[in-house]
C-alpha cells in the first residue's frame, strides 16, 4: 500500500495495514483530518458530510462561544446540532468542556454514517478511533512516538463496534491538566471515549495517582465505559473489559 499521509506529526498512519478488500484513504476539511479504511472509497462523500457537519457545529460555537472554550459541562441548547448535543451529554458525565468530546464524536458521527455504504469501518481523527464491522482490529498504543508501540489493545468482532480515544500531555495538541504519557479509554460511544479520557488524564499528575486514577476508571462503567489504559514514565496499568497484546 502507497504512502498515507507523510505528515511526521500522523507518522504513525505508515504503519497501517489494510486487510483484503479495503482501502484506506485521508480526509482533510480545515482542522479536520481523519484517515478512514472502508470497503471501498468513499473520500469525496466523507468530505462532503465532513464539510456539511463542521459548517453545523462551527456556526453554533460561533453563537455561543462558552461552549467552545469552557473547560467545565455546558448544556446544549435547543437550537444545538446533534453532535454538539452528544459532546455536551458525554462531557456531563465525566465533568469536562464539550470540545474535550469532539474528536471522538466526529469519528462516530462518520462511522455511523457510512456504515451502510462499507461495514466494515475504521475511522481515525488525530489519534481518536471508531470502529465497526465483523474484522479483529489491533489498535496500537503510542504513548511515547519517538520508541514506537509496543502494546496495543485487540478488539475481537464481538467487541465492536467500539470507540477508542486518548488524552495525553505529551503527546499531540489537545489540552491536558495532568502529566500523563497516555490515558486511553475504550467505551461505546465515541464522546464518551473521549470526554473520559480527558477527564482520566486530567488526573494523573504523579505515579502515586495511578491506583486512584484506575479506581476512578473502574468506577466509570456505569457511565458507558468499557475499561482504560494508563501509563506514566514506565508504569502502566489497565482496568476493564480490554485485552493488551505486545506488538512484535
Amino acid at each position: 500500500m502507497p504512502p498515507v499521509h507523510l505528515d511526521p506529526v500522523r507518522a504513525y498512519r505508515q504503519t497501517l495495514a489494510p486487510r483484503p478488500g479495503e482501502t484506506a484513504f485521508q480526509v482533510v476539511v480545515a482542522q479536520t483530518d481523519l484517515l478512514v479504511v472502508a470497503e471501498r472509497d468513499l473520500s469525496r462523500e466523507i468530505a462532503d458530510f465532513v464539510s456539511a457537519l463542521r459548517a453545523r457545529l462551527s456556526t453554533y460555537l460561533l453563537l455561543h462561544p462558552d461552549f467552545q472554550h469552557s473547560l467545565v459541562p455546558v448544556a446544549a441548547t435547543d437550537d444545538a446540532p446533534d453532535i454538539a448535543r452528544d459532546m455536551a451529554e458525554a462531557a456531563a458525565r465525566f465533568g469536562v468542556g464539550p470540545m474535550a468530546a469532539v474528536a471522538g464524536a466526529m469519528s462516530q458521527a462518520v462511522a455511523d454514517h457510512f456504515a451502510g455504504q462499507s461495514p466494515e469501518l475504521l475511522v481515525e481523527n488525530g489519534g481518536d478511533v471508531f470502529l465497526t464491522g465483523r474484522r479483529e482490529r489491533i489498535v496500537a498504543l503510542l504513548a511515547k512516538p519517538v520508541e514506537g508501540a509496543r502494546l496495543a489493545l485487540r478488539f475481537g468482532p464481538d467487541a465492536l463496534p467500539a470507540a477508542i480515544c486518548a488524552s495525553s500531555a505529551t503527546v499531540g495538541p489537545s489540552l491536558s491538566l495532568g502529566r500523563a504519557d497516555m490515558v486511553t479509554v475504550v467505551a461505546d460511544r465515541g464522546a464518551i471515549a473521549d470526554a473520559a479520557a480527558t477527564a482520566l488524564a486530567n488526573l494523573l499528575v504523579t505515579a502515586d495517582d495511578m491506583e486512584g486514577v484506575l479506581a476512578a476508571a473502574e468506577g466509570m462503567a456505569g457511565r458507558g465505559v468499557r475499561g482504560a489504559f494508563l501509563q506514566l514514565g514506565e508504569l502502566v496499568g489497565l482496568v476493564g473489559d480490554l485485552e493488551l497484546v505486545a506488538l512484535e
